[in-house]
Order: C-alpha cells, then sequence, then structure tokens
C-alpha cells in the first residue's frame, strides 16, 4: 500500500502531559513531567511522530509491494482505488462519493473482496506495530530526559516520596497486595496464534530498525520484514473450524511465553532496585479463566479444566528448564578458582551428573540435577517430557519452594564468594519467576451461572428424598435448609442412585478442583465465581456442592467449624443485583458459622462486578453509578467484618475492551475508584482485543502491568479519593435516573429496536462464524435481554456506533440543565463542571465518553442502516440514535468546554488519525459483504458456490476492524 492520505500526514502530538493530580504532595513530579513535556513539544509534532510515520510508510509500501507481487498489479491498484474512494468519503460525505463507493464495491466479484479486505486488515495488523514501537519510543525518549509519566512506576514512587511515605510502608503494602489482571476468552475472539506470532516476529524486526545505521544494515533488516509480511499474506487468518477451549487455552498461553514470564520478573527488579533493601512478596499475580469458565459454555468440562490446568503447569514448567540449561552454560566456575558454600558444595555432590569433564564445576553439577528433578516433576505433572536429558530423571520435586529453595543456595554461593554479578542476568529472573509462577502458572477461576447450580441441589435433594421440589421453596426455606445441610457431615448423594449428564458433568468439575488442588498446589485454583447472583441461597448452593466433594471439610455446626479450599466469590451483574449486593452480602455473614468458615479459609472475600451486564440493562451512566454506590456500601460493609473477623475485602472488577464494558485507560480507572475500595487489593478482566493490544508486545506489556501496580500503590497510600460532597452524589443519582430512562426508553421500549440491532449490526453474522467457543446468546433467542454483552458490544463496535459507551448521557445532562439561560441552567452547568474538576469517578467517566465519541462514526454507521429490511424502521430508529449521540456530544462539550473530541488525548488523536482511514475500507466493505450473504435463502446457502468467499470476507473485515479499534473484547 503506497503513501498515507492525505489526512494522516500531520498526526497529533503523541506526549500526552499528565492528567490532573488530586494528591497536594504529587505537586513537585507534577510540575517535573508538565515542564518536560513542554521542553518535548517545543520541537513539532511532525518531528516527534516522524519515526512512526516512517514506519507507517515502510509497513504499508512492503505490504503494498507484497500483494502486488503475490496477487498482480491489478490487484494492488484496486486495493489503492479502494483507499482512495474511501478516503474521499470520509473528507466530503457527499451522495455522490457514497454512490461511486457504491457502484464499485457491487461489482467486486467474491474473490476481489476477500483480497482487499485481507490488505486492509492486515494493514491495521501491521499499523499497531508500528504505533506500539512509538509508544516504547516516546516513553524512551521521556525517560532519557528525565521525566516521568502519569502510570509509571516512577512516577507514582516520586509522588509516594513527595507525600512522605516510606520504603518500608510501600513494600508492607505490596507484602500484604493482590494485584491480578485475569486473561479471559470471549464470543468474539479473532486473533490466530499463528498471526499473532508471525507479528510479534515484525514487531521485533521494527523494533531493530532504530538501532541500525548503515544502508545495508537497513535493507537487510527490510529483506526480514518482507519475509514476515510475506509469511502473513500467505498465512490463513481465519480458521475453518470453530474455535475450541483448547485453542483459546493455547493462544493465552503464548502471551506467557511472549511476555508474562519474562517481563513480570523485570517489573519486580525494577521495584526492589527502587526500595533497597526490601524482599518484595510476589503480589503481583496472574490469573485465567479459560478452561474454567463454564457459564453459557458447554465446552467447558471437568477434561478442559485439568487440561488447562496442566498446559498452564507445562508452560511455567518448560520455562524454568529452559532457563535452568541457560543457567548450566553461564555458571561454568571452577571451585579451582572461586569458593562456594558448604550448601552448594552439598547441592552439588547430590546431583548424579558424575560427568568427569564437569567435576570442578559444582554449580554445572548442580544445575544438572535440578535440571533432571524438574524434568521428573514435569512428567509427574503434565504427563509430557522434558526435551533435554543430560542424566537420567531423579525424585521430582514436590512443589516450587523445594525448587526455590535449591535456586535460593545457588544465589547465596554467588553472592558470598564474589560472583554477585553473576545473579541479575539470569538467576534472579528465575527465582522470581519460581515465586510468582510457582509450577501453576496462573489461578484459574472455575465459575457457573447460580441456576444451574439450582438444578443441581435441587436434584441431589430429590433423589435423597430430602426435599422433592426444592426450586418451588421460598428464599428463606431455602436458606434454612442449605444451613442445616451444611451443618450435617453426610453427603447427599446415594449410592447406586442414577443422576442426569448435567448433574454428574457438574459435580465433575468439583471433584476435579480437589484433585488438582492437590496436584498443582493452593494457588492453581482459589476463586469459584458465582454468575447472576441474585440472593444469599445462592452461595450456599455452590458451598454444599463443595461439601459433597471434599472441597469444604467439615460442617458449620461443628464447634471447630469448617474450611472452604475455595473462595466463594458472588458476581453480581445487572443493575438490579448491583443494587442488592450490600443486601446479600450482609445476610450472609449473618449466617451462623460463615464468618468463621471464611475466616478460617484465609479471611478473603472475593467479590465480582459486572460491567457489561449493567451497562446492556442500564446504560454506561446508571452502570457506573451503581457500580460506584455498591462498592461504597461494601466497603462499610466489610470495615466491620475486618474489624470483627479480619476478613478482606478485594473486589474484582469484569471490565471488557469497550466502554461500554468499562474499558478505559486502567490507570484513571483504578485512581477514580471510592475511597477504601483498592487498599492494594485487586482484580480485573482483560478480554478479546484488548489481550493482544496490551501483551503482544512484550515492552508494551510490562509497562501495562506496572500502571496497575502503579496505580494501586497510588490509589491504597495516596488516597487520591475522597468521600464526594453531598451535591455531586445527588447530582449524580438524578443524572443517572434519568439516564435509565433515556437508555431503556430507545433499547428496551422502541418498537422494533431488537429487529434495527440485528440487521444494522453484524450480531448474526458473529452469531454464526467460528469466533469464539461460547454462543453468542444464553438463549436460542432474538431478545437483547438473552443475548450476552459481550457480542452486544462487540457488534455495536463494528458498526462503528459504540451505542453502550454513551447512550443515555447525552438526554440525562440535557434534562438535568433544563431550559437554557434558566437559573436551574446555570447552576446546573455549574455544578457539573465542579464534578469535572473535583470528582475523580465523574471525570474519568466523561474521559471515557470523549474517547468512545471519538471512536464513533456516524457516517460509517448510516451504511449499515441500508441493511434494515423496513426502510422506515430503519430510518426512524438511526435518527433516534443520531438525536442521543448529537445530545451526548453537546452534553460533553457544555462540561468540559472542548468542541473537538480528544483535545487532551493527543496520543490518542494521534492513533485515530493514523488508523481510521484504513479500518473505513473495510466497513464498506463489510456492508456489502452482509448485504450479499442475507440476499441468499437460508435453506439455499448450502447450494450456493459464493457463499464460503462472502463467509470468509465478513468473518475477515471483522478481524480487521476490531485489530484496528484495538479496544473491542
Amino acid at each position: 500500500m503506497s503513501a498515507l492520505p492525505a489526512s494522516t500526514t500531520s498526526p497529533a502530538s503523541s506526549v500526552k502531559a499528565p492528567k490532573k493530580v488530586s494528591a497536594p504532595q504529587a505537586g513537585k513530579s507534577a510540575k517535573r513531567a508538565k515542564s518536560a513535556v513542554r521542553a518535548d513539544t517545543a520541537s513539532s509534532a511532525a518531528d516527534k511522530n516522524k519515526p512512526l510515520t516512517d514506519d507507517i510508510r515502510l509497513l504499508g509500501r512492503i505490504l503494498g509491494e507484497v500483494i502486488r507481487e503475490q496477487e498482480g498489479r491489478e490487484a494492488y491498484e484496486l486495493v489503492e482505488k479502494v483507499r482512495k474512494l474511501s478516503v474521499a468519503f470520509r473528507l466530503k460525505r457527499d451522495a455522490q462519493a457514497g454512490k461511486s463507493f457504491d457502484k464499485l464495491l457491487k461489482s467486486l466479484s467474491g474473490e476481489q473482496t476477500v483480497s482487499v479486505i485481507r490488505a486492509f486488515s492486515y494493514f491495521s495488523h501491521l499499523a499497531n506495530i508500528a504505533e506500539d514501537r512509538h509508544h516504547v519510543r516516546r516513553r524512551e525518549v521521556h525517560e532519557r530526559a528525565g521525566s516521568m509519566q502519569a502510570g509509571s512506576l516512577a512516577f507514582a514512587l516520586e509522588r509516594l516520596h513527595e507525600a512522605g511515605v516510606r520504603p518500608a510502608e510501600i513494600a508492607q503494602t505490596l507484602e500484604n497486595g493482590f494485584i491480578s489482571p485475569v486473561l479471559t476468552a470471549h464470543p468474539t475472539e479473532v486473533q490466530r496464534k499463528s498471526i499473532l506470532d508471525a507479528e510479534r516476529a515484525v514487531a521485533q524486526l521494527v523494533e531493530q530498525r532504530d538501532a541500525l545505521h548503515t544502508e545495508r544494515e537497513l535493507a537487510a533488516n527490510e529483506a526480514l520484514i518482507r519475509a514476515r509480511v510475506t509469511q502473513l499474506w500467505q498465512t490463513r487468518m481465519l480458521r475453518y473450524s470453530k474455535l475450541t477451549v483448547a485453542d483459546e487455552i493455547e493462544n493465552a498461553l503464548s502471551y506467557y511465553q511472549a511476555t508474562f514470564l519474562r517481563e513480570i520478573p523485570k517489573l519486580y527488579a525494577e521495584l526492589e532496585e527502587a526500595l533497597p533493601g526490601h524482599d518484595l512478596a510476589s503480589f503481583l499475580r496472574m490469573g485465567h479463566w479459560i478452561g474454567g469458565d463454564r457459564d453459557g459454555n458447554p465446552n467447558v468440562t471437568a477434561g478442559t479444566m485439568r487440561h488447562a490446568l496442566s498446559r498452564q503447569s507445562e508452560v511455567a514448567l518448560r520455562h524454568y528448564l529452559t532457563e535452568l540449561h541457560e543457567l548450566g552454560a553461564e555458571l561454568s566456575i571452577s571451585y579451582r578458582l572461586a569458593q562456594i558454600t558448604p550448601e552448594m558444595q552439598a547441592l552439588a555432590e547430590r546431583s548424579p551428573d558424575r560427568n568427569e569433564h564437569r567435576m570442578d564445576e559444582p554449580y554445572r553439577r548442580a544445575l544438572t540435577g535440578m535440571y533432571a528433578r524438574l524434568a521428573a516433576t514435569l512428567h509427574k505433572l503434565t504427563g509430557t517430557e522434558a526435551l533435554r536429558h543430560a542424566v537420567a530423571p531423579q525424585a521430582p520435586y514436590a512443589g516450587p519452594e523445594e525448587l526455590l529453595a535449591d535456586l535460593r543456595i545457588i544465589e547465596n554461593s554467588l553472592r558470598t564468594h564474589h560472583a554477585q554479578a553473576l545473579i541479575a542476568p539470569r538467576l534472579a529472573p528465575l527465582i522470581r519467576a519460581v515465586r510468582v509462577f510457582g509450577f501453576h502458572l496462573a489461578t484459574l477461576d472455575l465459575r457457573q451461572s447460580s441456576d444451574q447450580h439450582e438444578a443441581v441441589v435441587a436434584e441431589l435433594l430429590k433423589t435423597a428424598r430430602l426435599q422433592a421440589d426444592y426450586s418451588a421453596l421460598d428464599e428463606a426455606q431455602r436458606r434454612d435448609l442449605l444451613i442445616q445441610l451444611l451443618q450435617d457431615a453426610r453427603p447427599l448423594r446415594v449410592h447406586g442412585a442414577t443422576y442426569s449428564d448435567k448433574t454428574l458433568g457438574e459435580l465433575a468439575i468439583f471433584e476435579a478442583a480437589q484433585e488438582s488442588l492437590q496436584r498443582f498446589g493452593r494457588e492453581s485454583l482459589r476463586h469459584y465465581i458465582i454468575s447472576h447472583t441474585e440472593s444469599v441461597s445462592d452461595l450456599l448452593e455452590v458451598l454444599l456442592l463443595m461439601k459433597e466433594v471434599g472441597l469444604m471439610r467439615g460442617s458449620l455446626g461443628d464447634a471447630s467449624g469448617a474450611v472452604c479450599d475455595l473462595i466463594v466469590s458472588p458476581l453480581f451483574e445487572t443493575i438490579g443485583d448491583l443494587r442488592l449486593a450490600p443486601t446479600i452480602m450482609g445476610e450472609f455473614y449473618a449466617l451462623p458459622g460463615i464468618a468463621k468458615l471464611i475466616q478460617d479459609g484465609g479471611a478473603e472475600q472475593d467479590i465480582m462486578l459486572g460491567y457489561s451486564d449493567s451497562n446492556k440493562d442500564g446504560g454506561v451512566f446508571t452502570s457506573s453509578w451503581e457500580l460506584y454506590r455498591a462498592e461504597i456500601a461494601l466497603v462499610d460493609l466489610f470495615t466491620v467484618l475486618r474489624a470483627e473477623h479480619g476478613i478482606t475485602l478485594r473486589l474484582f472488577h469484569g471490565r471488557g475492551g469497550t466502554v461500554g464494558r468499562g474499558g478505559g485507560p486502567s490507570y484513571q480507572a483504578i485512581l477514580a475508584q471510592p475511597p477504601g475500595t483498592v487498599n492494594g487489593q485487586i482484580r480485573l478482566t482483560e478480554q478479546g482485543e484488548v489481550i493482544a493490544s496490551k501483551y503482544a508486545n512484550p515492552e508494551i506489556g510490562r509497562r501495562n502491568l506496572e500502571t496497575l501496580v502503579a496505580a494501586t500503590l497510588e490509589a491504597t497510600l495516596l488516597h487520591p479519593t475522597k468521600s464526594a460532597p453531598k451535591s455531586f452524589l445527588e447530582a449524580a443519582q438524578t443524572i443517572s435516573d434519568l439516564s435509565f430512562s433515556a437508555y431503556r426508553g430507545l433499547v428496551y421500549e422502541t418498537p422494533g429496536f431488537a429487529e434495527y440491532f440485528f440487521s444494522a449490526t453484524p450480531i448474526r453474522e458473529i452469531a454464526e462464524l467460528n469466533i469464539g467457543s461460547r454462543p453468542a446468546s444464553r438463549k436460542p433467542s432474538h431478545a437483547i435481554e438473552d443475548l450476552r454483552a459481550i457480542p452486544w458490544g462487540f457488534s455495536w463496535g463494528q458498526s462503528r456506533v459504540a451505542l453502550p459507551g454513551w447512550c443515555g448521557f447525552g438526554s440525562a445532562v440535557l434534562s438535568f440543565l433544563g431550559e437554557p439561560d434558566s437559573e436551574q441552567y446555570t447552576r446546573g452547568l455549574a455544578l457539573l463542571k465542579r464534578m469535572d474538576k473535583q470528582w475523580p469517578f465523574f471525570r474519568t467517566l466523561l474521559s471515557n465518553l470523549d474517547m468512545v465519541l471519538a471512536k464513533t462514526d456516524v457516517g460509517i454507521a448510516q451504511r449499515y442502516v441500508d441493511l434494515v429490511q423496513d426502510k422506515r424502521l430503519g430510518k426512524k430508529i438511526a435518527a433516534a440514535i443520531q438525536t442521543e449521540f448529537e445530545r451526548t456530544a453537546q452534553a460533553l462539550t457544555l462540561i468540559t468546554g472542548e468542541a473537538d473530541r480528544l483535545a487532551g488525548n493527543p496520543a490518542l488523536a494521534r492513533s485515530i488519525e493514523h488508523r481510521f482511514p484504513y479500518i473505513d475500507p473495510l466497513n464498506h466493505l463489510q456492508v456489502e459483504l452482509l448485504r450479499r450473504y442475507r440476499a441468499i435463502p437460508a435453506d439455499k446457502r448450502n447450494d450456493d458456490p459464493t457463499l464460503e468467499r462472502v463467509q470468509r470476507g465478513i468473518h475477515l473485515s471483522i478481524n480487521g476492524i476490531a485489530a484496528g479499534l484495538r479496544n473491542t473484547g
């Protein structure tokens, strides 16, 4: 692809000054950061972003040359023609440009359409690589200049220092801390591992160019990039079969191999360097849902859970084996030249390595023995074999603590005998990796819907003749019965009785969990999440099922109490559930024996808050507000429980990629949490294309993890959020009520809205194609209520409407303000402006609205309206959506005073300016293919020779748009 379009030749500045810092102690660091930004912006934006422009031009040129080579000049020129018409449509928005474009699109054959879509999809992927590299490049410029960016560890530690927070206090916070990003799969996952691997290779080559100087070096590098781009072009972007849970597991594990296993130890090393003398606890731990989340996914079974845990363990152990092998090459120290400790000598002597060439090399001998033991551990835990065997496998390690003890012996010997320099390059990162990842790699969460637990309990009780119709009992009767059963040591299952496959399958999960804890250790499984928690009995049912298989031992009636191996974690998702959350948890802990059960099991209580379903239920503002209120009420409750029973509350934020699903910058989101809700403890989901965007590039991945740590430290130790004034809270409640009515009125109460949604977005095709292992809907219906929140938001993003991220806010604010020039309007607007300046919750919400409005494209969205068969309905609902969009933009401008979107975020503005002209053609092509696909009668599709090409083109366009938008998951 050739030169950039005119609209991208003057990108906005990539440097963003730190956001307003609320803590007064942060003055010096903020001033220094802003001073550095002012100095940096003295050079023109074009100069600063020239490397980015050069990289995009290079990758675009190479891609264009590959297309010309592979597909011919005619195909290349067709891509260019589509690009130019798309840019003309974007710039002019006139009817003639649209008609010319439509005429071209309709004339394309299926083969041509797929070829053009592939070109723009790959360009989106390559542009992302260039953008990531430039992000790292700009970060390095700041660091060399001695400046700090908000969200970095350096900035956070400087703020803490200026606030008088001592290093010991920081270390203690981390000692008690628990920060866990949790990777989840979802129904819109579009990336193949093969593509990710090839793109990582391109990214490494682009990074290398910054260190090359001669024409020969640059030419050789370009040739290697061309090879990888050729590989991409000849690699199938799509799966021909439906994605399996095993595929999703492998995709997730690729990020450990590329990023987490190496970058997380570097992050710890950076912290330890800043806090000398403190051996930091392993507070940052990864989590997983893939293989354990069976809510609505019949493909997740006890077998997939075992497979997930086994593969996770294998990835961790193979990494350790590789590092031990490399250490053996590096630690060639001879005892003839350097002394060793007695413990080191004993470790070497225990090794079966008797090779005469290594008899004077104790470290190598010890590492050979350790490798042999770890190889045996690998075989024992996963059934697989190590790649190398210098000696026969020995007795396996009983757990990571034994391996860690051996590594510590080596570390101590090196440090004691003048070889400390050899610790940092490989041994120290390996020690930290073992401390963080153990033999389990990541904690696998189990999740199931409360109604499934109810059905299993009902069948168990009916078969045992204890209760003929458990589901008919009211909540009070259920609680009484369940508490009675939890106080009884006897199991419920009747020997020899026949149970349904569903009940057996659910019980098998619990049984596999018990086995896996014994096999892979306590950290392999920690949380059991209950979707759709609506009552106290939903939690008691899970405790009863755990008791049935031995995950809960003892009984609530015993004087010594009971112990539960897993943390029972309710998930409050809808608006109604969030409002009930504090009441449910309060009543749960008021039951006899429950507080002691949790206390004896580790005194931790995780509560998950659902951003996606609450948004789909009530709109973005109401969802955010109800989450805020629920968090405050839960903190109040657990302040008492902590004082009485020592129980720690940990909130688990079920955030997606899009703003409509709680997405947005993590740093601002954590700092905007209500006071008292973080306290060094936070879990949050990482989903969809956001995973690739954040973690495919190792350096970007470490920076994103660093941001989580920095924000958690600041939120815990600087207390940036204070209790909001009563006037703020009352205004937010009023706006929430108005927003809820406006959102529900449009989405749920407008006749034909569901029909419009299923016609004017690619939701049907997302449900039908091989995207994700999970169904897009919980039930076989077209009701929005039954649709999963993820494909709901994903589909609106594909059509460039992004409705879940802004709908309802504009009408609410304008109603709140009343008539312009009125006293109510003047007072109300002044209040909203103060809320923006003084309340992180409100300011962050407005910032996210600003982002999502900038990514919304009404002109592109209008193309999808043409897909609605009922033209009157399409125009009516599209007009209503357009009106609400304009109201939201108007409301945002009134409050912030910024008429242009992203005025305060030039980096994202630059990103959009570069990428969106290449996403637009994919939308135009997607609309045309959707039109063709839907024109084929369902009963004729098996006989239509064009079907396969059309489906493939749609799927490719979904991939390309998702990659270009980046936060669609």
